[in-house]
């Protein structure tokens, strides 16, 4: 934590500079001020963490100067120092917001504890502030963007699992969201005040995972010098995620059925059981079919997690979120910029298949608002940069100049008035329908046709 700024208030010099040396080796930028004016100055042009005030002042009373100081801050920490001392006047103080009252004379060891449990409270604060401002900033990110059945059944099953303290199972590709997901589950129920771990079974050595999960006690194994808690007991009362679960030795499995079992594990090298008081969710991109087939993940171990399953749909199947996701995204790389998306650029946006998902999504978003010319964004134009084949859907323009010689079949024209109709309704799948005379299941039927097409570039 950084030093902490200091102001010492007190008509009497000696007192000043001796506090000053005295307190010298406390983490705190020391300020002195003769009257009550020249504190009052110094407290309104800089921002003060903590005051020493003495009552009596040559220009005011001290009673007056801390209520126009606690008015220009109400978390600044004001000590009342006082030769005369008055019970009722101190009540008063206290109730108005002043956090200390000492009486002189006194011993300086008394004033330096004081100061190193004021200190001690004032990070503590941050500290809280910090936590709480980053789990305000992980619930607004958590809320799913998208308006299509998908997402809002995702969002009934999110609401449910939030309530609930049960195991859940988040199964996607990469890229989906399965993090968010998570985060939405845990911060959207009763125990959002608790810690939200998260643990990527994938990225931690086979020998290590289990001493990160469960701890490790002193003496268990040469190097474990002391004793350390595993993730299991630091997210007590919370919520861990296990992220890339597909990925976690089959021998672990094993061992971490037990727990969810028992509700009850040991640090390795320990012989005491603790008490499991976690919400456990874990989340793959495996084809967990596939994997149960291989026996490179246990059945038993899937039942027990999937008490709520919930499985993400990739982004090519809720076409229809695509606009909003990429405004979401534009707004947030843009801040405060002026930025728009034009309806052409929503449009062609609906046509490519990300196969990155929303990450990719993000991604292209984020660099397309780096790089804009004016106040629009041509994320387009980076797919194809990004990918000079992606099994996106070849505009007239770009069919001619692959092909000069090419003509344009019926499928082509229809693929591309389909993209001029998306265009022209910013990428609504409805009003697109309409516009074109169809049937919405139809628009999409033909979209994922088109999506699954191998592009021009890849025929001979």
């Amino acid at each position: 934590m950084k030093k902490k700024r200091l102001l010492i208030i007190d008509d009497d010099s000696l007192f000043r500079d001796s506090a000053r040396q005295y307190l010298s080796s406390l983490p705190v930028d020391i300020h002195l001020a003769g009257s009550g004016k020249k504190g009052l100055e110094l407290c309104q042009t800089m921002k003060m963490d903590i005051v020493l005030l003495d009552q009596k002042l040559p220009d005011m009373k001290g009673a007056d100067l801390y209520r126009s100081i606690l008015s220009t801050s109400d978390k600044v920490k004001i000590i009342f120092v006082t030769a005369y001392p008055d019970l009722k006047n101190a009540v008063t103080a206290l109730k108005d917001g002043v956090h200390d009252y000492i009486t002189k004379p006194f011993e300086p060891v008394e004033l330096f504890m004081t100061l190193s449990r004021i200190i001690e409270t004032l990070d503590l604060e941050q500290s809280a502030q910090v936590q709480e401002y980053t789990r305000n900033m992980e619930t607004s990110e958590a809320y799913l963007v998208g308006q299509s059945k998908s997402v809002e059944e995702l969002r009934g099953l999110i609401d449910r699992a939030a309530q609930s303290f049960s195991p859940v199972f988040v199964s996607g590709e990469t890229g989906t969201g399965k993090n968010r997901v998570a985060k939405a589950i845990h911060y959207n129920g009763p125990f959002s005040g608790k810690p939200f771990l998260v643990v990527n079974c994938a990225s931690i050595p086979e020998n290590l995972i289990e001493a990160e999960l469960f701890g490790v006690e002193k003496g268990a194994y040469t190097g474990a010098d002391k004793t350390k808690k595993g993730l299991f007991e630091l997210a007590e009362g919370g919520t861990l995620l296990l992220d890339e679960i597909g990925e976690m030795p089959v021998a672990l499995q094993s061992k971490l059925l037990g727990v969810l079992d028992e509700r009850k594990f040991r640090k390795v090298g320990s012989g005491k059981l603790i008490d499991l008081d976690v919400r456990v969710i874990a989340a793959t991109n495996v084809d967990v079919e596939k994997a149960l087939r291989d026996k490179s993940f246990r059945s038993d171990l899937y039942y027990r997690l999937s008490i709520l399953p919930i499985h993400i749909p990739p982004l090519r199947e809720r076409r229809e979120d695509i606009p909003l996701l990429a405004t979401h995204f534009m707004n947030r790389f843009a801040g405060k910029s002026p930025v728009t998306l034009p309806a052409s650029e929503a449009g062609n946006l609906c046509l490519y298949p990300w196969p990155g998902n929303i990450r990719e999504l993000s991604n292209i978003i984020e660099r397309s608002v780096i790089l804009r010319q004016g106040d629009s964004i041509a994320p387009s134009a980076l797919i194809k940069t990004a990918d000079p084949n992606p099994g996106n859907l070849p505009s007239s323009a770009q069919t001619a100049a692959i092909a000069p010689n090419h003509f344009e079949t019926l499928r082509d024209m229809e693929e591309n008035h389909i993209r001029r109709a998306l265009s022209r309704v910013s990428g609504n799948f409805t009003r697109a329908a309409r516009l074109l005379g169809i049937s919405r299941s139809t628009l999409m039927r033909k979209l994922e046709g088109y999506s699954a097409r191998p592009s021009d570039h890849s025929q001979g």
